[in-house]
């Protein structure tokens, strides 16, 4: 097996600038990503996919490669990280490289551990599974959620809005810290979440987006909740 762990940082972020080398409870935080993946000791090359020598440079220093910089059609608001992911397979091509797994880590994912990378990849090992995506259950079931029309609201199921809880299906949502794919399934159809997709069940006290800066002293609280409760592994 060839597996490579891509790491997509860019460098523009509109909400909070220069987000994924922020100083993140002491270091940047795109090095909690690049640290994991090397303490987990799966991949064959962890690499930075970024548009910007800052971002490239910190990679670097924490032990990632950066052997090419992501062209313009990448690096703008309008690029899916499908295409980013696409770009770095043909580069690496390229460059004679075939990886037949990879793992997508995003770069403002402090909770993602070397345990969790390990756990994960062993639901990839089966033939069946073409992607594996950390996910979370809903803490409230959306089923009995309210929607507004006009100046009130209604139900937005309203078959089961008297449901109780246990009643009603687990719903989950993705995570947004990483996700495994098997390279030839990913090009043949890039929808990660439903293409012989597994969860692999995340806490949702180590699940956070980090969008503005509330989220971020939020993830910074609830990082160092995980570091006392577990360690960092």
């Amino acid at each position: 097996m060839s597996i490579v762990a891509i790491i997509t940082a860019r460098g523009g972020s509109k909400r909070i600038p220069r987000k994924n080398i922020k100083s993140f409870c002491g270091k940047p935080i795109i090095a909690y990503s690049i640290e994991a993946a090397l303490q987990s000791e799966l991949f064959d090359e962890i690499m930075v996919s970024t548009d910007d020598g800052e971002i490239a440079d910190i990679a670097k220093q924490y032990g990632a490669n950066v052997p090419f910089l992501r062209s313009a059609d990448t690096a703008n608001d309008f690029a899916d990280t499908s295409d980013v992911l696409k770009e770095v397979l043909f580069e690496y091509n390229k460059l004679g490289k075939r990886f037949e797994f990879f793992c997508c880590l995003y770069p403002t994912a402090p909770f993602v551990t070397p345990q969790k990378l390990k756990n994960s990849f062993e639901l990839f090992q089966n033939d069946d599974v073409y992607n594996v995506v950390p996910m979370v259950p809903f803490s409230f079931p959306p089923q009995r959620g309210m929607i507004k029309e006009k100046d009130f609201v209604k139900p937005f199921s309203p078959q089961d809005i008297e449901k109780r809880s246990q009643d009603l299906p687990e719903i989950l949502h993705d995570c947004g810290q990483f996700y495994w794919c098997k390279t030839q399934a990913f090009l043949d159809n890039s929808n990660i979440l439903y293409n012989h997709t597994a969860p692999f069940i995340v806490s949702e006290t180590e699940v956070q987006d980090i969008d503005n800066q509330s989220d971020w002293e939020l993830a910074e609280i609830k990082y160092s909740y995980m570091v006392r409760k577990n360690g960092n592994n």
